[in-house]
């Protein structure tokens, strides 16, 4: 049985996440003062609260759906390996676009708990849907990911206007592989594209002397359902897990409304040409929330 393309609805499905009636109601997902500080200086905010119990259910149920390489929506994701691991007796389970497979992937991009924060970051500016991902790393033998910047594998998209949401679906920590960053690594400029999941440690020998030395990762313990909002040069990766438990996570990764193409191809496998200058917009890449539609001016 075909698998129904969802990347054609840009709207709510289902009855999974509240849909703002009003102005007012938007203002109760709003970052303070002193989250946006905080992510100003260090490239990150954490522990904002995305999903309820329920919500992160039917996305773990889903989620063991598209695991299995026999789903009938598999050809609709732009990339799927069962293990990305550059080591073979660690797995990662990395994939690309189940926002077009199941409606709960597809819905959780219109959550207004990732939408008001996501425009509050990109300096409320409208947001535009980039792509989504999945990232498991099964007990006992999960593996890395290794120190990166995000937008070095994005700088087909310019300018460079993006931002990355991580939320667990699982309770991640220091044992089972939770998210590190590197607090003010986002002022460093672009860096080397390493391997995702290659050498933990690859970057290392690209950074200067100064860099080294400011290379201090910190944890970010998260409970399922909580989240981290980082900026695409912000240093980040993630070690191994071999605890008796999961670690399951998704990303959300979105640009501000008016980002181009920087190539003359498909910003994503399977989907349209693009050529350079053009905006990136369309079904691929649905615009998720203006911020007029909670009160807030757009930037002239």
């Amino acid at each position: 049985m075909e698998t129904r393309d969802l990347s054609k609805v840009h709207q709510l499905i289902g009855d999974l996440f509240p849909r703002p009636e009003q102005i007012k109601d938007w203002d109760q997902y709003k970052l303070s003062s002193e989250q946006l500080e905080h992510f100003e200086e260090f490239g990150y905010v954490s522990n904002i609260k995305l999903l309820d119990d329920r919500q992160i259910s039917v996305l773990l149920r889903e989620l063991g759906e598209l695991t299995d390489v026999n789903h009938p929506g598999n050809s609709l994701f732009y990339e799927f390996s069962t293990n990305e691991s550059a080591d073979p007796s660690k797995v990662l389970f990395h994939a690309l676009g189940a926002w077009r497979i199941t409606p709960g992937f597809h819905d959780v991009l219109w959550n207004p708990r990732f939408l008001m924060p996501a425009s509050q970051l990109l300096g409320n500016k409208a947001v535009r849907f980039w792509h989504d991902q999945l990232f498991c790393k099964p007990a006992r033998h999960g593996g890395v990911v290794a120190w990166h910047q995000d937008y070095s594998y994005w700088i087909r998209s310019v300018p460079m206007q993006h931002l990355t949401c991580w939320c667990g679906l699982d309770d991640a920590d220091i044992s089972n592989g939770c998210l590190y960053y590197v607090p003010g690594s986002h002022r460093w400029g672009l860096l080397e594209k390493p391997e995702l999941a290659g050498d933990m440690d690859g970057l290392l020998g690209s950074l200067t002397e100064e860099q080294k030395s400011r290379f201090k990762p910190v944890p970010i313990p998260l409970k399922a359902g909580y989240a981290s909002f980082h900026h695409p040069l912000l240093v980040h990766g993630s070690y191994a897990n071999t605890t008796e438990r999961q670690r399951r996570a998704f990303v959300i990764n979105v640009f501000a409304d008016g980002t181009r193409s920087n190539a003359n191809e498909p910003m994503l496998n399977g989907t349209v040409q693009f050529n350079k200058g053009e905006k990136l917009e369309g079904d691929f890449y649905p615009l998720l929330f203006d911020p007029r539609q909670a009160g807030a001016r757009l930037p002239v």
